[in-house]
């Protein structure tokens, strides 16, 4: 089978390269647009009404919608659907929040919808567990990256590097789930992590 073309649906080149790394048997392409506010009470929401919205414009193409977010356990959960547009100064707002905090357990959650041209709907979910570093460290990456150490690492993402987050990360995850339930590949049961009604890197 040859390329698979795709359009994202989102401004966001960051997500689109590390999509394309994820998925190189993929042609990943963004779709220029004004995309409407973001109003989902889930992830999933958001992103099927971001493929949604691509598919008015480019009904002909296959369309992917995405939707990430950072869960931190200490604050119920926040930045989680909002962390995109929660502060200002992301980063800096974290870490004064966690300020003597012990627990910093935190996870990344990734949601992509696909909507193809033929009326399918194919969906992945990825998830990655993580903590809360006590200071930003590293140059790679994007969003809450220098901060957000993966489970079993001692590095952030964003000191781990763009190669290792192109396997291991969230939406690679999400990425491996959605190219699983593709027509005619075994589809493992969805994996769904974290708060519907909270929502990056």
């Amino acid at each position: 089978m040859g390329q698979i073309a795709v359009l994202l649906c989102s401004r966001n080149e960051h997500k689109r390269r590390e999509l394309e790394r994820a998925l190189p048997d993929w042609r990943i392409e963004l779709l220029a647009a004004d995309f409407p506010a973001e109003e989902g009470a889930s992830y999933y929401g958001n992103a099927r009404a971001k493929a949604a919205f691509g598919r008015r414009l480019r009904p002909e193409a296959s369309l992917l919608g995405e939707d990430s977010g950072l869960e931190v356990d200490a604050l119920g959960g926040e930045p989680g659907l909002h962390s995109a547009r929660w502060s200002e100064r992301p980063i800096e707002d974290l870490i004064q929040r966690l300020q003597g905090e012990t627990d910093r357990r935190a996870r990344y959650v990734c949601e992509l919808v696909l909507l193809t041209p033929a009326g399918e709907e194919l969906r992945g979910t990825g998830v990655l567990e993580g903590r809360i570093a006590e200071e930003p460290r590293g140059s790679e990456g994007f969003g809450y990256d220098p901060v957000f150490v993966p489970a079993g690492q001692t590095q952030t993402v964003a000191e781990l590097g763009d190669e290792w987050k192109s396997r291991h990360s969230h939406r690679a995850r999400a990425a491996k789930a959605l190219r699983a339930s593709r027509p005619g590949r075994p589809s493992p049961p969805a994996r769904r992590r974290g708060h519907a009604s909270r929502s990056t890197s």
